[in-house]
């Protein structure tokens, strides 16, 4: 097969990118980005690197659109005639080229916002509509406390799926900033030149970054890359999403008058605090990572009340202050020497202005640890902001108590002098060797000093921050109550007879499939142990309970995992009720859909019947913190999208319509779960299946990347699948273009259901099979048979190499029946559109990878790993995650 000539190419990848119905101004953002680095390459690459990267790309094209073995044949021999040298500029090349398209991709997202903005629409999954909707079934008032008492909490974790360097993501901002630029300035204006010049010179910049880090990150690296976040995005984006809706509800007298929304959003962190299975993080880290935290949150609150100090130019005349107020200055010039007089030279007459200018001062001295002008906690924080509030609502000032002053107080109420709450998760069997020693006297040994420092340093935490500051603690693997009470046995150790445990909520973990089922019992036995009854009833009952996605997917795959949870949360729901518990369930989802990954909102109108009650708290990471919250407009959006289906997932519509699905799908739930489970353990119980996988993925070479503090493994090889995370088990199935732990077994399922016509009916009633099937249909699109024939070819195992082949075209048939349309995503235009438009240069990617894969794997083992090939797998691995935006 022949290349094609220079205009057939052009010919052809425009076709390419016009066949997907992409709106004309992202077109426009992907041209000049792409022209941009083809600019670069041709300045700033080796010669002939631009002719060798438009080569692979068409021909990547030309086998995607033509889907003929002999154009893949072509494709695959091009990227195999490459020097290990050329092939890592290459490589590095369509990485670069991901970064952009995701980066117009995220563009587009935000311009279309900004559009719905300026135009006053509101979606039809917001909070006020979602609102609208509830008061309709259960009234105004019952709805209007509904939103009062919601809570949506993602906690930020640091598990190692980031494949992106910070440097890079740093990078990829500066480039959205400057493309609003190009699209402010006039068309072909100087401007817009400039523009263009200054994005030239950032992805050159790009370019000439190295992709990789060259070591791993240390927990405390991790905190910090996650401050950035806090930093660029979240301070001022959570206040605004509460400003937005308020305004939205209460119209022209938004502003002037008491607002109607409550602080909902509560950020929880790991980072820094998740000690399971990484030796990296200490009780010092956790002091450290707290610290962090602090100064951070502290620095934002100090720069907006000096803002909004600056900016009350009230008069006394026209604004007088109140009683409080006059005493709450009084106060504050008394205890500041330094700045009294500065502050009353600078707003003679103007009372409400001084007494935020001295708030100010005084977060600066509680940052700087200024003992004498500190602040005591948050709460005094807060009552001296609503102090001067009040004298604003009295002194007919109330747009200036409830502007920029009331979003101050918000994110105090959201954010507190902690910014995070901290919690701490260790294993269960951690815990019982530490008190197995405890209790037996004797040396101390150091894990046990630790274990013990770690509590020491939750007191110190809440003393210091205050009592949200820290004070839950995971427990993961949790098989019993006294998984449970042996936290309060070791905070008691720690503290000493005469010492004050800190304040503990202790969360179990409920991880595998038997520790699912077991749950309630274990619940039901645990609230009646001394420690745990005490703190219930300190709290009004409040208990969460954690349920892990990843471990129970690895378990007994996909399909029965998914069944489970659904299965386990209905009861603890159903236990909580009769129990008169307020219950919070905590997803411990992943990025990937192999470790409950999707749309969060679309998960949460899944769930059973009580299990959500206005409650949702999930962890984030990796990608998924970058993606959902690294953009101001897209992190308000995904706020109000989640926001609105946790009031939805409570309205009796949808409890009803959950509960007559489980019902009336019970016994199709059933033998789906036992014929995907018995599916499951067919491939992996396998004989020799944990070395064919790590033959046939590079499993074993995601360990090499630098992506986070956290190993890859628990032991030194992986002889079982019980050796393995599930973190690096799904990122090994993306990376081979499989994408196994996201759907295999599904296709069985369906199968043994046979009946088409309920299956078809069960997505459009049963919202947990609709989401099953349509995340599977995303898992499935990103997959590529022709790619993951070539590395299950890498493993002398044709039976297992063919239980997945067979696997994968079984479920995909199934689920192509059952959505209905033409293809995978059929239904998601947008969805299929983003994936195709990446497909082909993820295959590009792929072929690299597969060309340095299988050298390694045919070198003698007594032979050292080439490095050059080491490096050309990894740099592929990074640009594969960027392109199917999934790691693990």
């Amino acid at each position: 097969m022949q290349d094609p000539t220079p205009t057939e190419a052009i010919d052809l990848v425009g076709r390419y990118e016009a066949s997907h119905g992409m709106p004309e101004q992202m077109r426009g953002d992907v041209r000049l980005l792409g022209g941009i680095l083809g600019r670069v390459l041709r300045e700033s690459g080796s010669p002939g690197l631009f002719d060798d990267v438009e080569r692979l790309r068409v021909a990547t094209i030309q086998a995607y659109t033509d889907e003929t073995d002999a154009a893949f044949e072509r494709a695959a021999q091009i990227a195999d005639g490459f020097t290990v040298a050329r092939a890592d500029e290459v490589a590095r090349a369509f990485t670069c080229y991901f970064h952009l398209v995701n980066l117009a991709e995220e563009h587009q997202r935000v311009r279309v916002l900004r559009q719905r903005a300026a135009r006053d629409e509101e979606s039809a999954d917001s909070v006020t509509v979602a609102l609208e909707r509830l008061a309709g079934e259960v009234g105004d008032d019952t709805a209007l406390q509904r939103l009062h008492q919601m809570r949506f909490h993602p906690v930020f974790t640091a598990h190692p799926t980031e494949a992106r360097r910070r440097a890079i993501s740093t990078s990829i901002r500066r480039l959205s900033g400057l493309l609003d630029d190009y699209d402010a300035a006039e068309d072909g204006g100087p401007a817009q030149r400039r523009a263009e010049r200054r994005m030239l010179e950032e992805v050159d910049t790009l370019w000439r970054t190295a992709p990789l880090r060259q070591e791993k990150p240390s927990p405390v690296d991790e905190v910090r890359s996650v401050m950035a976040v806090f930093d660029e995005t979240l301070f001022t984006a959570v206040p605004h999403v509460y400003r937005r809706i308020d305004d939205a509800l209460q119209g022209e007298a938004a502003g002037a008058r008491e607002p109607v929304v409550r602080p909902f959003v509560r950020i929880g962190t790991w980072v820094g605090g998740d000690r399971d299975g990484n030796p990296f993080v200490t009780a010092k880290v956790t002091k450290r990572a707290a610290g962090i935290a602090s100064e951070h949150v502290l620095r934002g609150l100090e720069r907006a009340s000096a803002r909004i100090g600056r900016g009350l130019t009230l008069d006394a005349a026209t604004t007088p202050p109140t009683p409080a107020l006059t005493a709450l200055t009084e106060r504050l010039l008394s205890a500041d020497d330094e700045g009294a007089a500065d502050v009353v030279k600078r707003s003679p007459g103007e009372p409400h202005r001084q007494a935020v200018l001295l708030i100010a001062r005084k977060i600066t001295a509680t940052r700087e640890r200024d003992a004498d002008l500190a602040y005591a906690d948050p709460e005094h924080l807060l009552a001296d902001l609503l102090t001067v509030q009040s004298s604003l609502v009295a002194a007919g000032a109330p747009r200036q108590a409830y502007g920029h002053l009331q979003q101050l107080v918000w994110q105090v109420q959201t954010f507190g002098f902690h910014l995070a709450e901290l919690e701490v998760r260790q294993h269960s069997a951690v815990h019982a060797k530490v008190l197995a020693e405890l209790d037996a006297g004797g040396e101390r040994s150091e894990l046990t000093e630790e274990v013990l420092e770690v509590y020491r340093t939750i007191s110190y935490v809440q003393k210091r921050f205050g009592p949200r500051a820290a004070g839950r603690y995971i427990v993961s693997f949790t098989r019993s109550a006294d998984d449970l009470a042996a936290v309060h046995r070791l905070a008691r150790y720690a503290v000493g007879p005469d010492g004050t445990p800190p304040v503990l909520d202790v969360i179990p973990l409920f991880e595998t499939f038997a520790d699912l089922q077991a749950a309630p019992a274990i619940l039901a036995e645990i609230v009646e142990h001394p420690a745990f009854a005490a703190r219930l009833a300190d709290t009004g009952r409040r208990l969460e309970v954690m349920l892990g996605y990843s471990d129970s997917s690895k378990d007994v795959g996909p399909v029965a995992a998914n069944l489970a949870l659904y299965e386990a949360q209905a009861q603890i729901a159903d236990w909580a009720q009769r129990s008169e518990i307020e219950l919070t369930l905590f997803h411990g989802r992943g990025g990937a859909l192999g470790r409950g990954g999707g749309p969060a909102n679309s998960a949460i109108l899944a769930q059973p019947p009580h299990s959500v009650d206005g409650r949702f708290k999930l962890t984030e990471q990796g990608e998924v913190i970058f993606a959902r919250y690294g953009d101001p407009a897209i992190a308000m959006r995904h706020i109000d999208q989640v926001a609105a289906a946790i009031l939805t997932a409570s309205a009796p519509s949808n409890e009803q319509r959950n509960r007559a699905a489980a019902e009336r799908f019970a016994d199709v739930a059933q033998r789906m779960e036992d014929a995907s489970r018995a599916r499951f353990f067919e491939l992996v119980k396998a004989p020799g299946f944990a070395p064919w996988f790590a033959t046939v993925t590079p499993m074993e070479e995601v360990g090499l990347l630098a992506l986070g503090s956290r190993p890859a493994r628990r032991g030194l090889s992986v002889e079982s699948l019980e050796d393995l995370r599930a973190i690096p088990w799904v990122f090994a199935w993306t990376q081979a273009r499989i994408n196994l732990a996201g759907w295999f077994g599904l296709g069985t399922a369906l199968e043994t259901v046979g009946d088409l016509e309920l299956l078809q009916e069960a997505y459009r009633e049963w919202p947990l099979l609709r989401a099953m099937i349509d995340n599977v249909a995303m898992s499935l699109a990103k997959a590529d048979d022709r790619i993951a024939r070539r590395y299950l070819e890498l493993g002398d195992r044709d039976d297992l190499a063919q239980l997945v082949i067979d696997e994968m075209a079984l479920t995909r048939s199934w689920v192509v029946r059952i959505a209905g349309g033409d293809g995978l995503l059929s239904n998601k235009p947008v969805l299929q559109r983003a994936v195709k438009l990446r497909s082909p240069y993820v295959d590009a990617l792929s072929l690299l990878q597969l060309r340095a894969l299988r050298a390694l794997r045919d070198a003698p083992d007594e032979v050292p790993a080439d490095p050059e090939l080491q490096r050309l797998l990894l740099l592929s691995v990074s640009g594969v995650a960027a392109g199917l935006q999934n790691t693990g």
